[in-house]
């Protein structure tokens, strides 16, 4: 039997995002991943300041890693941040008044510093990988790929391997089940060619160093992610995407924004439309 090689436009796509989505709520999956707007034919997305704290952030450190070690810190961090920050101010980050929107900036640029004052490791050579997005198939025959960005990959010249490295912008701790490291471990494995022999998360608010993870089992891992994506392909085949509890605090700010409760504010660069709620409509999981 010969075998055919899928279509990766045909394919579907998990990543560490969606498949928190559909663990969630899986009608919470269905409008972040699938639905589009019927008049402008665009994904919807709900813009929240912790979200734009944490891309703003992100973005700065990201652009050292492409400058070779010796210039990363030629120049100042907080001018970047500032200019970087420009991207998300006001509405289209979400931000409700300028009260509002200057504790989140405060918070950022305190995290900025922190990296600034204890560069550490990132004053080592990294590694990129070279795609735009990451990906590899998870299952070819299955037709499902699995996508997502790492932060940073320091290299390990003792060893000729990579140090996985994420940085978190959020007050609480990554949930000890969470699947963002396996992901990224099998990632690192099948977009790159070392292998990674360590793993830390950087809490920049509130930690001068890194934390050193256990890297999870590859084995594991896969057979992990890979049960939760036939999951969610069958229930895409089934269109069983509904709401267990027929309206949670993970849908119901969508469903918010789909009934016209939203205020546009934008495309962002995805061409997704992004959109605020009122602080009425918002819920306090969504609120950092």
């Amino acid at each position: 039997m010969i075998f055919v090689p899928q279509d990766k436009f045909a394919a579907l796509w998990v990543s560490h995002s969606s498949i928190n989505d559909f663990l969630s709520c899986p009608r919470a999956y269905f409008l972040n991943n699938m639905y589009r707007d019927t008049k402008s034919g665009h994904k919807i997305k709900l813009v929240t300041p912790a979200m734009s704290l944490g891309q703003a952030v992100h973005q700065v450190i990201e652009s050292l890693s492409i400058l070779p070690t010796e210039k990363r810190f030629d120049d100042n961090l907080l001018d970047k941040f500032e200019k970087v920050w420009q991207e998300v101010s006001g509405k289209k980050g979400g931000f409700l008044s300028e009260k509002h929107e200057d504790t989140y900036k405060t918070r950022g640029r305190s995290m900025i510093e922190r990296v600034a004052k204890n560069p550490g490791v990132l004053k080592n050579k990294a590694v990129k990988i070279n795609m735009e997005l990451p990906y590899y198939w998870l299952s070819e025959q299955e037709n499902i790929i699995l996508c997502g960005k790492v932060d940073w990959l320091e290299y390990l010249p003792e060893t000729d391997s990579v140090h996985i490295i994420d940085f978190k912008t959020s007050l609480k701790d990554e949930n000890p089940d969470s699947l963002q490291l396996p992901i990224y471990h099998l990632l690192v494995k099948n977009c790159q060619k070392r292998d990674a022999t360590k793993a830390s998360y950087w809490y920049l608010e509130r930690d001068d160093g890194m934390v050193e993870k256990i890297l999870p089992d590859l084995e594991e891992a896969s057979d992990r992610v890979l049960k939760i994506a036939r999951q969610i392909s069958l229930s895409r085949k089934l269109s069983k995407l509904a709401c267990p509890t027929d309206g949670c605090y993970h849908c119901r700010p969508l469903e918010a924004i789909i009934a016209g409760k939203g205020e546009f504010v934008g495309i962002d660069n995805y061409k997704q439309d992004m959109y605020i709620l009122p602080p009425e409509q918002k819920e306090d999981s969504q609120i950092l």
